[in-house]
């Protein structure tokens, strides 16, 4: 690059239409799938993404040690969303080459590799009621290399969820497990039990060959969990199933159903109110030194620009000499110069001391620097 050429600038108003019309997330989608399937004719493969519909669908990983409540919050999780729920098993069922393959080394209780396992779960994935409703992988990946092949083949979540408990809760759960013969859905003699009693009285005890097969699995997941976690840091979220499943659920639900999705990050934008000595300076300080955003105190800004000898700092100096307050016009010309610089649109801010009214806070939003996050100091 010449060494005379001005960097690129990107204006405010920009970074509020992307957020708004999820500009960064459709980039993030298009760069992720050219990187992933390498296409030919890249232009033509990103106009066919683009035509296809933009109906966000669930791409969820729900990870877990056993008993700690996976199948039961996948299927309520599926049940809720519309998705469609897989498990090893679901996937070892289907009638294909690969899955035959696959129950040859399971029936001679080998390991499946990886390569054939990973392209058995792509083949049930690309199937199209996966591709309208979306998915819901229960217990995939169990393995750090499971998790790095799955990237590999192109299948990334938006969201990972880990749940976690103590050895002693998940052992506990373990022996008062019980299994519908007909339905093949899981119940707890103490935390979750049948409310039809007819289901109740059929209830089976699971096997005791299941439970050691559950301690192994346990042991297998507290060595490979770390770098599981690692390799989905930036849409995993842990939660704790050492609680009532209502509110185990809850949680799991609030966090698919957000937007959180590992994409590109949006530039922070906070605004800070609240009465006279509420801490507003002090909590700026604090969110400006964690997240490396721009401190924007009005009256600092105000005082800084009268102490320069502009025309501006002119015309502002009598009003702050008097105490009197600085027309709106004025502060907000004062205020778009300082967000608009490079540190403010790169690395987003944090104002406080204005707006102080309804009319200044109509100002500001018709000025185009709309906080994405307001908080509120009493």
């Amino acid at each position: 690059m010449d060494a005379s050429t001005k960097p690129l600038r990107i204006p405010p108003e920009m970074s509020i239409y992307a957020e708004k019309h999820g500009i960064f997330d459709m980039v993030k989608t298009l760069v992720t799938s050219l990187i992933v399937d390498k296409p030919e004719d890249p232009i033509q493969y990103l106009i066919g993404l683009l035509k296809r519909s933009s109906v966000e669908v669930p791409k969820v990983m729900l990870l877990g040690p056993p008993f700690s409540g996976k199948t039961t919050i996948a299927r309520k999780l599926c049940e809720h969303t519309k998705a469609i729920h897989i498990t090893a098993s679901d996937i070892l069922k289907e009638s294909t080459d690969l899955t035959q393959n696959s129950q040859g080394y399971k029936a001679k209780e080998q390991e499946i590799p990886v390569d054939l396992w990973i392209k058995s779960i792509q083949r049930r994935l690309s199937k199209i009621d996966c591709m309208r409703r979306g998915w819901v992988l229960e217990g995939i990946p169990q393995t750090y290399r499971e998790a790095l092949s799955l990237q590999e083949a192109g299948i990334i979540p938006d969201h990972v969820v880990l749940l976690e408990a103590p050895d002693a809760a998940l052992i506990e759960r373990s022996h008062g497990r019980r299994v519908d013969p007909v339905t093949g859905d899981i119940y707890h003699v103490t935390f979750i039990w049948p409310e039809d009693n007819a289901v109740a009285r059929r209830l089976e005890r699971q096997a005791a060959t299941s439970e050691n097969q559950g301690v192994a699995q346990l042991m297998l997941q507290r060595r490979e969990v770390p770098a599981i976690r690692r390799t989905y840091r930036h849409c995993l979220r842990s939660i704790d199933a050492d609680q009532p499943l209502v509110d185990v659920f809850d949680q799991v639900l609030m966090y698919v159903l957000s937007r959180h999705r590992s994409a590109a990050p949006h530039i922070p934008r906070v605004l800070l109110f609240g009465p006279p000595g509420s801490g507003k300076s002090l909590q700026a300080k604090l969110i400006s030194r964690k997240y490396n955003v721009v401190n924007v105190c009005c009256s600092e800004l105000l005082e800084a620009v009268c102490a320069d000898a502009t025309s501006m700092g002119e015309l502002i100096k009598p009003y702050l000499e008097s105490g009197q307050q600085v027309p709106d016009s004025m502060v907000l010309q004062i205020l778009t110069e300082r967000l608009s610089r490079l540190d403010c649109t790169t690395l987003g801010w944090v104002l406080h001391g204005f707006p102080r009214n309804l009319e200044q806070a109509e100002k500001l939003q018709k000025s185009n620097f709309i906080p994405s996050r307001l908080v509120y100091s009493a």
